[in-house]
């Protein structure tokens, strides 16, 4: 009879290992559950606690009512698990939180290592009462796609060179990159950042020395626009002038639907006041051309409301030289707003960005002449004449000294009457354009001629492409042993091509094969890899806004981080598995039932 129960039902020990698996399946797909609510929550951002967490509470925070609401439709009800493991504690809220970030972690790390090549992106930003330092990686993955990650945030304990290169390489050592090639180091330009004997570049170079210093080449624009209009007063008092005009209609109700009526009466249609930004220098262009656009509606509401700062910004607005340095601005803004959005994507290269560097400059120079001058004065007078605000034709006057007893060959303090044009050219347009021009030149410096030479002849439209002297400063730099046979070959191979389907490193990067051009192969990673920006620690800091609010502000660092790595990191967090993050889960701590499926022996 035993031997009969045996056959058809099994032994003792293979029905409690069977009843166990079945237990432990169901656990996991209630876990499925509860990871689930954490991903959406922490994609999005949003706080998982509430105010009250009793049974009476109507509101019992986002993650348990979100977990309710799975229970009221979701067929997966007949698991029931005991009342000592719900999973659902905060400490629990916590461990799954920090399981889904290493989990992304962990697959941003082994993406890096199997490239053996990246580059670090560093940047520090206020929270609240500390500084906030966040460490993101640019590599090349698998599929030859370029990719800007982000590794997390960490806490200043102090702004000194040494804490700052400390705190970066224990990042890097915890997550095992240290020994990797690290072929550059991208910062924002600061003084501590920067400098060549002493700071974090030369601190970072001493334990990774193929590392090159690239300074933010979005801040390097910033700087261009910022000195520029800092070294001419006139440009000042404008952007001094919009900000007054934008706080006086936004901090007012009344100011602001004064305008908005306005502007319906006009036609104007939609649209309002842009906030100008001392960091971000691209939305002054945004800027200027709203309050052109509502130019008429603004003066027109200073005028009927005739407070005494009313007066003093339409007084200034009503200037002939006014308008002509905002229209004068938008046409020299807009010729820079391309490179702008250029820099702040993650796949630019560095030798397409000192291209359109260049290709900037050019226009900028072309703009310097008299047509350009008087095409801006011609529009300038068109607005003027509609707004009913007069042009100035007097010149000013010098005082004429008297000479006697002297012979003079040239005029000397006699008067010189100019025209409105003559002079807003000789002393606003072209000392503006003449400063950005010497601004753009002396910057984006890159990386040394020689290193930015090699640099271009990895693009195809470079003059220097598969130039084999420029190719070995970077092969020489990196210890990538170059091989001539290599780039002979390539230049027959690519000679082939049509040069339309090769439009950056990109292209050619996916085109050699690493079996065929393993050198070469090497090189052009490198070029990729550089970083030519540090935007990608800029926009985590706009995620940091939104995650460590004033409502949220006791979230301890620990959380903070793996939020925000959930919340940055969208894209892997939507296609990992959860069932990698349910055995992360389970390995935090021992478990009083276990989550972990036994190994077939298959």
């Amino acid at each position: 009879l035993k031997e009969n129960f045996r056959i058809f039902h099994g032994n003792v020990t293979e029905l409690l290992q069977a009843a166990n698996v079945s237990e432990i399946v169901q656990r996991r797909e209630y876990l499925c559950r509860v990871a689930a609510v954490t991903a959406f929550l922490g994609k999005q951002g949003i706080a998982f606690q509430g105010h009250k967490k009793g049974e009476e509470s109507d509101n019992k925070g986002n993650f348990m009512e979100c977990m309710q609401l799975l229970e009221e439709f979701d067929p997966f009800q007949t698991y029931k698990p005991p009342s000592c493991v719900t999973y659902l504690s905060p400490s629990s809220q916590n461990e799954m939180i920090q399981s889904t970030s290493e989990v992304i972690t962990s697959v941003i790390v082994s993406e890096i290592k199997a490239a053996k090549m990246y580059s670090i992106m560093v940047d520090e930003a206020r929270d609240h009462h500390s500084e906030q330092l966040a460490l993101c990686v640019r590599y090349v993955n698998s599929q030859d796609m370029v990719k800007e990650r982000f590794l997390g945030f960490c806490k200043l304990k102090a702004f000194d060179a040494n804490t700052i290169t400390e705190t970066i390489e224990t990042q890097l050592v915890k997550h095992g990159l240290e020994h990797l090639t690290c072929v550059a180091q991208a910062y924002d330009g600061a003084s501590v950042m920067r400098g060549a004997v002493g700071d974090v570049q030369a601190h970072f170079k001493e334990k990774h020395p193929e590392a090159i210093y690239i300074h933010c080449y979005a801040h390097e624009l910033n700087l261009v626009l910022c000195h520029t209009c800092k070294a001419i007063p006139e440009a000042c008092d404008v952007f001094d002038m919009l900000e007054s005009v934008y706080s006086f209609f936004s901090t007012s109700l009344v100011f602001h639907d004064k305008l908005k009526a306005l502007k319906n009466q006009l036609g104007i249609g939609e649209g309002e006041l842009v906030q100008l930004s001392r960091t971000r220098w691209s939305c002054q262009i945004d800027s200027i051309n709203a309050i052109l656009k509502n130019l008429p509606a603004v003066i027109q509401t200073l005028q009927n409301i005739s407070t005494p700062l009313a007066i003093g910004l339409q007084s200034k607005l009503c200037r002939f030289a006014t308008v002509y340095m905002l229209v004068m601005f938008q046409k020299l803004f807009s010729v820079t707003e391309g490179l702008h959005k250029y820099l702040q994507r993650e796949s630019v290269d560095l030798a397409q960005a000192m291209q359109f560097k260049t290709a900037v400059h050019d226009a900028l120079k072309n703009c310097r002449c008299s047509e350009k001058a008087m095409e801006i004065f011609d529009k300038t007078k068109t607005i003027c004449s509609d707004l009913g605000i007069e042009e100035h034709t007097k010149g000013t006057q010098r005082k004429q000294k008297k000479i006697e007893g002297y012979v003079v060959e040239s005029p000397c303090g006699t008067r010189s009457d100019l025209s409105t044009g003559d002079l807003l050219r000789q002393r606003v347009f072209f000392p503006v354009l003449d400063r950005m021009l010497n601004e753009i030149e002396i910057r984006f410096s890159g990386a040394g001629a020689q290193f930015m030479t090699g640099i271009q002849a990895c693009h195809p439209s470079s003059e220097y492409f598969l130039n084999e002297e420029s190719l070995r400063h970077l092969a020489t730099h990196y210890r990538i042993s170059l091989q001539p046979e290599e780039v002979m070959v390539a230049k027959q191979f690519f000679s082939r091509k049509d040069k339309d389907a090769l439009p950056n490193i990109q292209s050619v990067f996916s085109l050699l094969h690493v079996d065929m051009f393993p050198s070469l192969k090497a090189i052009f990673q490198v070029a990729l890899t550089i970083p030519v920006s540090s935007c990608s620690c800029e926009r985590s800091f706009s995620a940091l806004c939104r995650l460590h609010t004033w409502l949220r502000s006791t979230m301890g660092q620990d959380r903070l981080n793996h939020l925000a790595v959930m919340s940055i990191e969208k894209e892997l967090l939507t296609s990992i598995d959860q069932g990698n993050i349910i055995n992360r889960f389970a390995e935090i701590k021992p478990r009083r039932y276990s989550l972990m499926l036994p190994h077939s022996k298959n």
